[in-house]
């Protein structure tokens, strides 16, 4: 598991602006963030992607580069990971897409249950399958978006990319998705009763979009 805010960059400027119950009140600046933090953790994840020796023309000679070369499928779970989706898109702007819609029914007594109800994605088979999600609380609407994209093709790698990821996430994953690689840009320990994560930021899709119903 990578966690990036452990490092300093300008990654925590935005994190610590998403953050901020004022700042949140400007719906377009945490949108932006959102965007920045994916764009900024596409560049951290490419570090560790295949890459290849590639001869370019220049228009004085020619110059060797060193280039990503796995093939690329972002999938995000709808609707708060959008504006972290276009986020890595404007890294990877060669990357295809996949989406997932999962929602959670939560009981009474503060149990839940998650249902799929929609997937799309490109032939997954021998790529690398990026699944970005701002909030990962439980885990449980990960794993089940991940398992509902494998429906898709075996991909060679999968790679797990939140905001803010909880303990009992992090847990749960390893556990159903032992074979994942983990990229947050901030590791909270707290859940409350209701699975929202402490300190965490609220919800991540109603700070964007507005509050559902």
């Amino acid at each position: 598991m990578v966690i990036l805010n452990q490092h300093g960059s300008v990654l925590n400027n935005f994190l610590a602006e998403m953050r901020d119950v004022e700042i949140q009140k400007d719906r377009m600046r945490f949108k932006t963030n959102l965007e920045r933090i994916g764009a900024l953790m596409a560049y951290e994840i490419s570090k560790d992607l295949h890459h290849e020796s590639r001869q370019i023309q220049t228009p004085l000679g020619i110059a060797t580069e060193q280039v990503t070369s796995n093939r690329l499928v972002i999938a995000t779970i709808l609707r708060a990971g959008l504006p972290m989706h276009e986020g890595f898109l404007s890294m990877f702007d060669q990357a295809e897409s996949a989406f997932v819609s999962a929602s959670r029914r939560t009981h009474k007594d503060y149990s839940f249950e998650v249902d799929v109800t929609y997937a799309s994605s490109p032939d997954l088979t021998n790529k690398t399958l990026i699944v970005v999600d701002p909030m990962i609380a439980t885990g449980v609407s990960l794993v089940k978006s991940v398992k509902a994209l494998l429906n898709y093709g075996e991909p060679s790698q999968i790679i797990l990319a939140g905001v803010i990821g909880a303990e009992a996430g992090m847990l749960y994953i390893k556990e159903h998705l032992p074979l994942a690689k983990i990229y947050l840009a901030a590791y909270d320990a707290e859940l409350t009763a209701k699975y929202y994560i402490v300190p965490g930021l609220g919800d991540a899709g109603d700070l964007v979009y507005g509050i559902k119903n």
